[in-house]
This record gives structure tokens, sequence and C-alpha cells, in this order.
């Protein structure tokens, strides 16, 4: 609602879970569907050659569900992927009520399941007008923020404190520079805080999440839209914000972290294979849409895309000594692939499929 009272038409990222927090969860969502839903999660991660995936959003901060049925269904022999969990805070909670929650979260933890990350949600997506951006957007507007520098600060050192990672999500570069300044002051390096999406990054924030170790997850899918939304954003969003948005180079050049992630089913028509995302990160358009490149400079190479796929995820989960690449002593986690996405035409290389996946060693998938 607007300072007057009226209704504005933005939605609050955080509007979901308040109105979740009222409902009756365990009743609505118990155990038995939660390993059935992860049985499913399986599967199709499986089939499209992720062993390893971090939940960024679900509904396991009102109870322990999702945890249970995590550790349930481990412990039966069946499951064949890391499974990372966020639990997330937003600023109408109780903070360290919850932050306590989660560091209660690790007992559920095992060589298969990391419940280690707290998931805050800094603003909303600039395409929206919901992202916080500097200059403002043409109508005047600056977007939507959820959070102080002060208190993503506090959250921040406590989490740290317990050995809990951040995990932001941040688009505009506003919001982007807010939390870069909080992990700063509030974040130990050592501990791998991260933000998540970034549409838009100030040049000298760059250097300072490489000082800081600040790690990135970044959504290359965005990088599709239709020719309609391209000239739409011209319109609505300030500068060169409506072409320079998502960068993908520029971490990589700067030395951070990085690893992929997609909005997939958020963003339903988006690809959420590695190889459809691939594609993306090195020719700026999505397959099925056509259309112009968006913003050519930042496109990367095929080697710098397999990186973020596979041993940048590793390192994102604290887990690059024994996945995320094929050494000795580590875990036998890889695919076999219908083509040679290294070496075929890059337009074909969404239409290589896992022909096979394993995980530790054992076949989990065939075609």
């Amino acid at each position: 609602m607007g300072d007057d009272g009226t209704p504005t038409g933005l939605l609050k990222e955080q509007a979901s879970t308040y109105v979740r927090s009222f409902l009756d969860n365990e009743s609505l969502f118990n155990v038995d569907m939660a390993k059935a839903t992860l049985a499913k999660v399986q599967e199709q991660l499986l089939s499209e050659g992720y062993t390893m995936y971090l939940d960024g959003y679900s509904t396991y901060f009102f109870n322990n569900v999702y945890y249970q049925a995590a550790q349930e269904f481990d412990k039966s022999g069946n499951m064949h992927f890391i499974f990372g969990t966020t639990c997330e805070i937003d600023s109408w909670m109780d903070i360290d009520e919850k932050l306590a929650k989660a560091a209660d979260a690790k007992k559920f933890a095992s060589s298969h399941i990391k419940p280690n990350w707290i998931k805050l949600f800094m603003d909303g997506t600039v395409e929206s007008g919901t992202g916080f951006i500097d200059p403002l957007y043409p109508d005047g507007h600056q977007g939507i923020v959820n959070w102080s520098e002060e208190e993503i600060t506090d959250i921040t050192r406590k989490a740290n404190a317990n050995g809990m990672t951040m995990h932001i999500h941040a688009l505009g570069n506003a919001g982007v520079n807010r939390v870069v300044n909080a992990y700063i002051s509030g974040g130990k390096k050592e501990m791998r805080n991260t933000i998540v999406h970034l549409r838009n990054v100030n040049e000298p924030d760059y250097k300072r999440m490489a000082e800081n170790n600040i790690y990135v997850t970044s959504g290359m899918i965005w990088h599709h839209a239709s020719k309609e939304q391209a000239e739409e954003y011209k319109i609505t969003l300030p500068g060169n914000m409506a072409h320079e948005g998502y960068p993908m180079k520029s971490f990589f050049d700067n030395g951070i972290p990085v690893s992929f992630h997609t909005d997939f089913p958020a963003l339903s028509n988006s690809p959420d294979d590695p190889f459809g995302i691939m594609e993306i990160s090195l020719i700026g358009v999505c397959y099925f849409e056509g259309g112009d490149t968006w913003w050519p400079e930042e496109l990367i190479t095929r080697e710098q895309a397999l990186t973020a796929l596979t041993i940048g995820c590793a390192k994102q989960m604290f887990l690059e000594n024994e996945r995320g690449s094929i050494s000795k002593g580590k875990y036998a986690d890889f695919l076999l692939v219908t083509k040679d996405v290294l070496t075929c035409p890059v337009i074909e290389i969404h239409t290589a499929k896992p022909a096979a996946t394993y995980f530790e060693g054992k076949k989990v998938f065939s075609m």
C-alpha cells in the first residue's frame, strides 16, 4: 500500500511468506507429501544432469517438515543428489528467533543434506519496477527495498558467527551495493556470503566483491526476452539498464566466484537444463525466442560456463574438495552427454542431453 493507504499495484517479495505464516502448514504439507515431492525433484534433477541443488525458496521456515522428509529420504538410501537448503527470514519476522531456528536445523545435516544458508530478499525485480536502483525509474520512484544496511549487517554477523552463510536476492544496483556493504562490515570472508540474481552492479563493487570473497549466483537465463519486452524496458528503465542487465563476464574478469542458477519454474518460459543455460550464456539469446543479443560484452566462454555449472557450484556449497571436478579422491559425480558441448556449433549446445547421470559412482539416470 502507498503512504496514503491506496494500493500501488506492487507486491513485495515477502508477501507470500506473510500470508503462509497464518496457514496450518504441517497439515497442508506433511512429511509424506514432502518426501514424495523430493523424489520428484530428484527425478527431474538427475534427468537434466544435476547432482547438486541449492533450494532458494521453500516452506520450511515455519516448521521442520521439509528437513524431516529430507532426512528420512536420505536414510532410506534413495537420495542421489546433494540437497542444500536456505532458511528464509523476512523483515516482518522475529529475526533472532528465526536465526536460532535456522541454526537448530543443522541437526538434520548429513553428507547429502546441507542446511547451511540464510535467505533474504533485498528487493524485487528491476523489470517490474520493484528493484532498488540508482538512478530512479523514469517516473521518479526507486523500487521496493526490504532491509536497511544496518539490519543486513547485523543478520550477517550473527549468521556467520553460527556457521550460516548468507544468500541474498538483490537485483537493483542500489540493492546490490547495500548487500556488499553489509557483507564487508558484518561478514566473514571464509563464509562465502552470496548475492543471487544481480541484474545491475556498480563498477566499483566488482572489485570489492572479489577482495572480500563475496560469491555470486548468476541468472544468465534472464538474458532472453521478447522484442516487445525489450522495447518496453527501454521506456520503463533508466539509462542503459534496459539493455545492460545481468552481467556474467565481469564476474570472471574480476575473480569473483560464480555459480549459475535457473529461476525455473518461477520464470516458467526459461530453460531449466544446464545445456540450455550454457548456450544462453554464450550467445545472449534464448534458442526458442530469438531476438537481439543482450549486452554482448558480458557473454562468456564455454569453459567459463562449465566452470560455473560444476566446480563453481561445488564451491558455492563448500564441497569443492570432494565434488565438482574429476580428480583422484573425489566422488564420481559425472555425466555422459549426447554431444560434445565444447566443440559442437554453439547454437546446438541446447540440444545436448545427459545420456547417463552418475552420483558417487552409481548410475542414477539413463536415457
